[in-house]
């Protein structure tokens, strides 16, 4: 499992022209699943972003996370992130979860997510969406199980 953690000025995504999802101040989260994971994974994974310390402190250090800081979280489901790139011009996606077993954990991961956060939103499971982003430093971090 891999979480490509931004943060945000603010996010959002549109699925054919439509707004689904979108947070002011926070994290956008591109979430990759991989075979193998679980709910166990699920879960530890949603502790580690959720008090992740990326936002400035008063003496301007990262030492706040998105719970502290009481920002949004964007979750969007990009199975592009289980690609492997080591070798070669064009990705292998053997490893990537297959797309009904992902999605049962996508949609998961999400419940869980809203019950432990106040402001979420997320982008909607396979569809063709377009992700905007004002990111707040540039700060990016890769997070994996």
């Amino acid at each position: 499992m891999r979480a490509l953690l931004q943060r945000v000025s603010n996010a959002r995504v549109e699925v054919a022209g439509e707004v689904v999802g979108a947070i002011g101040p926070g994290l956008l989260v591109l979430l990759g699943l991989d075979k193998g994971d679980d709910e166990q994974a699920a879960a530890r994974m949603l502790d580690r972003l959720l008090a992740y310390r990326v936002f400035a402190d008063a003496e301007g250090r990262m030492n706040r996370s998105v719970t502290d800081t009481g920002g949004g979280v964007l979750l969007v489901s990009q199975f592009t992130l289980s690609a492997d790139t080591r070798k070669g011009l064009r990705p292998s996606f053997s490893s990537a979860m297959a797309p009904a077993h992902a999605e049962a954990l996508y949609r998961h991961m999400l419940g869980e997510l809203r019950s432990r956060h106040r402001d979420v939103a997320a982008g909607v499971f396979g569809a063709d969406m377009q992700v905007s982003l004002t990111n707040d430093g540039p700060v990016t971090f890769l997070l994996e199980s």
